[in-house]
């Protein structure tokens, strides 16, 4: 597989494009980013030499994440269908992009942002599990977790 070079500052990739690749950093530095309603930057992760980095949203949908060039850097570039077999390949790009999904949940919404989420990931867990493993899911007190519920009923109303 071809070795790409890339330099310092490049945008390898940009939110809201389909069929994103997966970079094999083999020297160098990529970050990974996303940029909230607000226009505030929030980082993914870093992936240095030896690191591989992608976005995990599902190809029928637009990519969240920004990958940049922090340093000029050496890539493999792959496409995600080449890796792993399909059903392998789908069970974790799903798992990845959960994670992916959380994790910038967790830096930008507020708390009646991360409510919503929530209960439109994981639709069926509300009855299933304690309020108080919701608001430890959602990186709250469980207080922060009833008034993020009481802002949702207001706002349905």
């Amino acid at each position: 597989m071809e070795v790409m070079k890339i330099k310092k500052g490049t945008c390898l990739q940009r939110s809201g494009v389909y069929n994103t690749c997966v970079y094999e950093v083999v020297s160098g530095l990529l970050r990974c980013y996303t940029i909230d309603k607000k226009g505030r930057e929030y980082t993914f992760m870093f992936a240095p030499e030896g690191w591989i980095v992608a976005d995990a949203t599902p190809s029928t949908l637009p990519a969240e994440l920004y990958i940049e060039a922090l340093e000029d850097t050496e890539v493999r570039i792959r496409k995600k269908e080449l890796i792993g077999t399909e059903s392998q390949l789908q069970a974790i790009s799903k798992r990845m992009w959960v994670l992916q999904q959380r994790v910038i949940m967790l830096m930008s919404y507020t708390g009646l942002e991360r409510y919503e989420h929530f209960l439109q990931t994981y639709p069926s867990l509300v009855q299933r599990v304690s309020q108080k493993m919701i608001a430890s899911y959602l990186g709250m007190t469980p207080e922060a977790l009833s008034k993020a519920k009481h802002d949702a009923l207001r706002s349905n109303s």
